[in-house]
Formats: C-alpha cells, sequence, structure tokens
C-alpha cells in the first residue's frame, strides 16, 4: 500500500489544577471555543468538547503527525496562557500535571459523544475524581 490512512478518535480528560472549580459560566465558552480553534488548528478535528468547572472532555480525531503527549500539553498550555493574559478569572489559572485519553471504535462514537454532552448532568450523581477513577479502572489503568 503506498498510502497510509488512519482515524483514531481520542476521548481526553484534564483537570484543573488542584482540582479547581475555576471553569464557571463567565468564562466556558470562551475556554472551549479556544480549545476547539487549537484543536483545529493541530489537525484535530472536534467533535464534541464539554466539562465541568474543574475538568475538560474532548472527543477528537488525533492527527498522526502528532502523539496524543503533544497534542494534550500543547492545549493545556496555550489555554491556561489564553485564560491569564486575558485575565478571565482572578487567580492565576493552571491545569494539573497529566492527563487521561482513551481510544473510542467507530461503534461508541454515539455513546462516548452522548456522555460527553451530558457532563453536568452526569456529575448530578458523581464527582470528577470519582469518574476519572472510573475510567482507569474500566480501561484496566490502575496501579499494580
Amino acid at each position: 500500500m503506498s498510502q497510509s490512512f488512519t482515524k483514531l478518535w481520542v476521548h481526553a480528560i484534564w483537570a484543573t489544577k488542584n482540582r479547581q472549580e475555576l471553569i464557571d459560566d463567565s468564562i466556558e465558552k470562551k475556554l472551549y471555543d479556544f480549545i476547539y480553534e487549537e484543536l483545529i488548528d493541530l489537525g484535530c478535528p472536534v467533535r464534541i468538547l464539554n466539562g465541568m468547572p474543574d475538568h475538560v472532555h474532548v472527543l477528537f480525531l488525533q492527527n498522526p503527525q502528532k502523539t496524543i503527549t503533544d497534542i494534550v500539553k500543547q492545549i493545556k498550555g496555550s489555554s491556561s496562557h489564553f485564560i491569564n493574559r486575558e485575565e478571565l478569572i482572578l487567580e492565576k489559572f493552571a491545569w494539573q500535571t497529566g492527563f487521561a485519553a482513551y481510544s473510542v471504535s467507530e461503534s461508541q462514537l454515539e455513546v462516548v459523544y452522548n456522555y460527553i454532552k451530558n457532563q453536568k448532568h452526569h456529575h448530578l450523581k458523581k464527582n470528577g475524581q470519582d469518574e476519572f477513577d472510573e475510567f482507569v479502572k474500566l480501561h484496566g489503568l490502575e496501579k499494580k
């Protein structure tokens, strides 16, 4: 085969530093729009982006020329710089170190899409840390 083809859907999650609830209604749309545009600029089409005051979920296609780590590092760095430069909140904004990223099969795209879309409703029952721990366990990533 003389060409390479990839289509890798990624569900990425990352949290604010110390899981502080810093992403309120006043900055949410600006932040999400910024992250969306940054992902597009990185060659990563976005299916959906949503979250809670202390974390973000994104479902996007991975640019095969970039690693997941490089993509998320770029997004986290540029978005925290954007929030601080624009003084969108009173205190210094930062993301927590690390992230989670999971591959999503075509057959599960709608399930993951709806999960991300309904974050606010979902988190009435479960906090962000419990959700993260559940994802880690579900994907077999817990520390041995």
